[in-house]
C-alpha cells in the first residue's frame, strides 16, 4: 500500500500578502496587555515566582464560578439547549436582566431595550458602530479600557481627557464640557478599568444633565443626538462605602440617549462564559443587534439558559456576591496596605485607596533613577525590571491610553491568592532598596 503525502504548501512572501491587506489591519495595534501576559508566562515556565496582577481575569482555583450556575449550564446541555439562540437573546434572560436591573439598580427598562451578546467587546463595538461614522468625534478619559483601539477601528476622532489622581482617574464635568457640542459618543467608565475608581454621583449628575442640554439645543437644529456609553460591568463590585449608581436614577432624560454595559463576567468571576448585555432606547437596540447578528456575537446558548435562572434567584445573586466581595477587597487591602507600608518607610510609591472592581492604581516614582547603573527611562522599563527582579508582573497605564511617563499601573487581583501577595513585598522591597 502506497501512502500518499499531503503536498507542502507554500505560502509565498509573506510581507508582499501583507501589503495587500486593508488599510484598517494594518492600523490596528496588537494589544499590549496580551505582549505583557506573554512576558509573565514565559517568567512562570522558567520556574520563577512571579506575583501576576497582570490580567483582568479570574482564576477558577481563586474565583470559581457561582455552583447554581454551573448547574444550570450543566442541565441547559444535557437538555439539548445547543442551537442558535435568537440574535437578540433568550426571552428568559432578557426579562430576567429586567428584573435584576430593577432589584439591583432600580430602573426598570422594557424588554425591548435589551440585548444579550458575547460578552462585553462585542457590545462596546456594536455600540462604536452604531452611533459613529468616520471622522465623528468620540470623548473618553485616559486611562481608559480599548477606546482608543475601537475609535482607530472605525477612524473617529478621538478627544483623549487626561484624568488625574486627584479626581480619582475619572473625567469631571468641566473636563468634557468644551467637548460636547462637537462629540456624537461620550464614553464612561465606572467603576474604572484600569483604575479601580468609581465616579462620584454629582459629578455623574454635572455630565448627563449637560448631555442633555446638548441634545435639546441639537434638536432645535436637527443635528444628531451625543450618545452616552456608560461601561458598568464592575458595577457589583463596588465596596463600601463607595456606592454605585446607575445613570438613570439620577437623571432620568438621558434615556433616549443612554447605553449601559452589564454581564456576568466580572460580577460572577464569569470570563470565559461570555454572556454580555446592553440597556438602551429600542431604535439603538435594534440597530445594535442587525449588526451583532451579522457578526455572530451571540452569547452560547446555555450560558443564557442558566444565566437567566441563577438571575432569578435573587438570594443564590446575593451569597455569591458576598463571597466575591470578601475575597477580591482581601486581596486589595493587602496590596493596598503593602505599598501604603513601603511608602511609609520612604520608598518612591503610591496607592490609590480601593474603591470597586478588581483592580488597584499603583504610583511607581522611579523614572530617571537607576537601578544597577541603568537608567529608567518610561513606565515599561520600570514593568519589565520589576518583573524580572521582583517577580510582580503589573500593566502601566500606557496600555490603556494614558501618553504620560508618569509611573502609574494597574494591577488585578483576580488571579493571585493572598499568600502571592504577601510572598511578594520582600522581593519589591529587595528591588526598591536597589533603585537610586
Amino acid at each position: 500500500m502506497t501512502t500518499t503525502l499531503p503536498p507542502v504548501l507554500d505560502f509565498g512572501n509573506q510581507a508582499e500578502l501583507d501589503r495587500s491587506l486593508a488599510l484598517m489591519t494594518h492600523r490596528l495595534r496588537g494589544s499590549v496587555i496580551l505582549k505583557i501576559a506573554a512576558d509573565v508566562r514565559a517568567m512562570i515556565a522558567a520556574g520563577k515566582p512571579v506575583c501576576n496582577l497582570t490580567a483582568g481575569d479570574f482564576d477558577p482555583k481563586q474565583f470559581p464560578i457561582p455552583a447554581p450556575l454551573l448547574d444550570g449550564i450543566r442541565r441547559a446541555l444535557e437538555r439539548g439547549e445547543t442551537n442558535y439562540p435568537p440574535s437578540e437573546g433568550m426571552a428568559q434572560l432578557r426579562k430576567a436582566i429586567v428584573d435584576h436591573t430593577e432589584r439591583d439598580l432600580g430602573v426598570r427598562y422594557p424588554v425591548e431595550s435589551v440585548l444579550v451578546a458575547g460578552g462585553g467587546r462585542p457590545i462596546v463595538y456594536a455600540a462604536y458602530r452604531a452611533v459613529l461614522n468616520p471622522g465623528d468625534t468620540v470623548v473618553y478619559g485616559v486611562p481608559s479600557w480599548n477606546n482608543d483601539y475601537y475609535s482607530e477601528i472605525i477612524e473617529a476622532h478621538k478627544v483623549e481627557i487626561v484624568a488625574t489622581r486627584e479626581n480619582g482617574f475619572q473625567p469631571t464635568a468641566a473636563q468634557i464640557a468644551p467637548h460636547l457640542g462637537s462629540a456624537a459618543l461620550l464614553c464612561l467608565c465606572s467603576p474604572g478599568n484600569p483604575t479601580g475608581t468609581m465616579m462620584a454621583a454629582e459629578t455623574l449628575r454635572e455630565i448627563l444633565e449637560a448631555v442633555v442640554r446638548e441634545n435639546s439645543a441639537r434638536h432645535q437644529t436637527g443635528r444628531r443626538a451625543l450618545f452616552v456609553f456608560f461601561d458598568q460591568i464592575y458595577s457589583a463590585l463596588a465596596y463600601a462605602p463607595s456606592q454605585h449608581v446607575h445613570p438613570l436614577t439620577l437623571v432620568p432624560e438621558v434615556a433616549p440617549y443612554l447605553m449601559t454595559l452589564d454581564g456576568i463576567s466580572k460580577a460572577f468571576a464569569s470570563t470565559g462564559l461570555r454572556v454580555g448585555w446592553v440597556c438602551a432606547a429600542p431604535a439603538l437596540i435594534s440597530r445594535m443587534k442587525d449588526f451583532l447578528g451579522h457578526v455572530g456575537a451571540w452569547a452560547p446558548r446555555p450560558e443564557q439558559v442558566a444565566t437567566a435562572e441563577f438571575l432569578n434567584d435573587h438570594e443564590a445573586v446575593q451569597q455569591y456576591r458576598g463571597e466575591i466581595h470578601a475575597k477580591a477587597k482581601a486581596r486589595l487591602d493587602a496590596l493596598y496596605q503593602g505599598f501604603m507600608a513601603l511608602r511609609a518607610a520612604g520608598f518612591p510609591v503610591d496607592c490609590v485607596d480601593p474603591q470597586g472592581a478588581i483592580y488597584l492604581s499603583l504610583q511607581l516614582d522611579l523614572v530617571g533613577r537607576t537601578i544597577d547603573g541603568k537608567p529608567i527611562r518610561s513606565n515599561e522599563d520600570i514593568r519589565q525590571i520589576m518583573l524580572e527582579q521582583a517577580g510582580l508582573g503589573v500593566v502601566p497605564f500606557q496600555a490603556f491610553g494614558l501618553k504620560e511617563e508618569s509611573g502609574w499601573f494597574r494591577m488585578s487581583v483576580g488571579a493571585v491568592s493572598l499568600k502571592d501577595i504577601a510572598d511578594a513585598f520582600p522581593r519589591i522591597r529587595t528591588f526598591l532598596d536597589k533603585v537610586k
